[in-house]
């Protein structure tokens, strides 16, 4: 499972200091991006070289604990399927139980899953994965 932290800035909350439901998908998408690099790959450069871009086909979130104003939050990423055009994640939200307290547990904010189609950058029709990028992903499950 791979993990980014994320904190949660003023822009990110509504008037009460609560995170705005959408923003939950910015913080994965960053996750998602941040995964992606940590395998090697950069997203410009697979557009660039390999004339593939990623778009989000579905997504489901459940939202279970508010996270507030200046939280510093976990945002894992874990490779459920390889298709031949598509790759499909589990994400949660995190922060740490015990904050300050030693307490290593972590109470989950929001969960979801989200399937990635993977794009020709020139007609935007779905298109089967770089063979290079799915051997490299495959030691990720």
């Amino acid at each position: 499972m791979f993990l980014w932290p994320v904190r949660v800035y003023y822009e990110d909350t509504d008037s009460g200091g609560v995170v705005y439901h959408a923003n939950y998908m910015k913080f994965m998408e960053r996750a998602r991006s941040e995964w992606l690099r940590s395998q090697g790959f950069e997203q410009d450069e697979l557009a660039e070289r390999h004339g593939v871009i990623f778009a989000v086909r579905a997504i489901s979130l459940r939202y279970l604990l508010p996270a507030r104003f200046n939280d510093l939050l976990q945002v894992s990423v874990s490779l459920l399927r390889r298709g031949r055009a598509s790759l499909d994640f589990r994400q949660q939200v995190l922060r740490e139980t015990g904050r300050g307290t030693g307490d290593p547990a972590a109470t989950v904010l929001c969960s979801g899953s989200v399937s990635i189609a993977c794009l020709d950058s020139a007609t935007l029709r779905p298109r089967r994965l770089p063979q290079h990028l799915l051997t490299e992903i495959a030691s990720d499950r």
